[in-house]
């Protein structure tokens, strides 16, 4: 296997622990902000780094078109902007499976949206790593009781959550298409700057000079990793995930995130960690395994095929 395609699998691999530490930092976050107030000063930090790192580190990169205009504002108003408020709002008013749930779905949805709008292929290695990792996801947030899933039953907040799903996956299958022509870094950049605008107007409404002042060190704190880790360096490892590796096989590596979470809970919440977890952690592992087996016999394949055509006499 390349050693290019070793890293990225790394980076794949360090973004969805990061994420899923972005758990606690928001919980400690928005103790005295709230929700909307802390998805902005998240982006709009991220932006402060990640337009002068683009100008540095690019500066030679394409003009935009009208039409890359365009294609920069969905980013921001897909990834950034509706998904954040989407999953805020699940989480304060759905139960706390449901919108955890949003996290596990967000992988085989975005393996059919890759199949059908960027024509990836999908073999029976990546249904079959999908499900796995899946199910290993399940299990965790379910605490082994995957029965709870169907008696949770349908509820109007399920909008929310289906909403939240379907513009994180648009958001993973658009960047493809963007990365055509533009890098990682400034997909994020103008998607992050998008979506800070975006989410302005409702953090002027809801964000008080009173909960600014009494927000502690440790909220700024979990402010800063969220804008500085989460959403300006691991945005873009995740974008250059999908670039290198397709969205169907990055999406697998989200669920991991539980693992993270559930992990994280222990160290700063004294959850406690139990033997369910390790037996969802093994099937997500397993998933992501298959997923990077098929990923490699792809690949492999496709150099068969060169080969072949290559040696073939004209």
């Amino acid at each position: 296997m390349q050693t290019s395609k070793i890293k990225t699998y790394a980076l794949l691999f360090l973004t969805t622990i990061i994420w899923g530490g972005a758990f606690v930092a928001g919980k400690i976050a928005t103790e005295s902000l709230h929700p909307v107030t802390v998805a902005f000063f998240r982006f709009f930090g991220a932006s402060l780094i990640l337009f002068p790192l683009m100008w540095w580190k690019e500066p030679k990169q394409p003009v935009p078109t009208k039409k890359d205009w365009v294609m920069f504002a969905l980013l921001g108003l897909t990834g950034i902007f509706l998904y954040n408020i989407c999953f805020f709002i699940a989480t304060k008013y759905a139960p706390i499976v449901k919108s955890s749930l949003v996290i596990a779905v967000n992988a085989p949805l975005i393996t059919l949206f890759s199949a059908i709008f960027l024509k990836e292929e999908i073999s029976w290695k990546d249904i079959l790593g999908v499900i796995t990792a899946l199910f290993g996801a399940l299990y965790i947030i379910t605490n082994g009781q995957l029965s709870v899933i169907l008696e949770l039953g349908f509820a109007p907040i399920d909008l929310v959550l289906i909403s939240a799903c379907l513009s994180w996956s648009i958001y993973s299958v658009i960047g493809k298409v963007v990365m055509k022509k533009y890098s990682p870094l400034t997909a994020t950049t103008y998607a992050t700057g998008f979506g800070t605008i975006l989410l302005s107007p409702l953090a002027i409404y809801y964000t008080s000079l009173d909960s600014i002042k009494s927000s502690g060190w440790e909220v700024w704190l979990s402010v800063l990793y969220v804008a500085i880790i989460v959403s300006a360096i691991s945005f873009v490892w995740w974008y250059r995930g999908i670039q290198n590796v397709g969205a169907s096989t990055a999406s697998v590596f989200i669920n991991v995130m539980p693992i993270s979470a559930t992990v994280m809970g222990t160290v700063f919440f004294h959850e406690r960690l139990t033997i369910l977890h390790g037996i969802g952690a093994l099937f997500v592992f397993s998933g992501i395994l298959f997923m990077i087996y098929s990923n490699y016999s792809k690949q492999n394949k496709e150099k068969s095929i060169l080969s072949y055509n290559k040696e073939e006499p004209i």
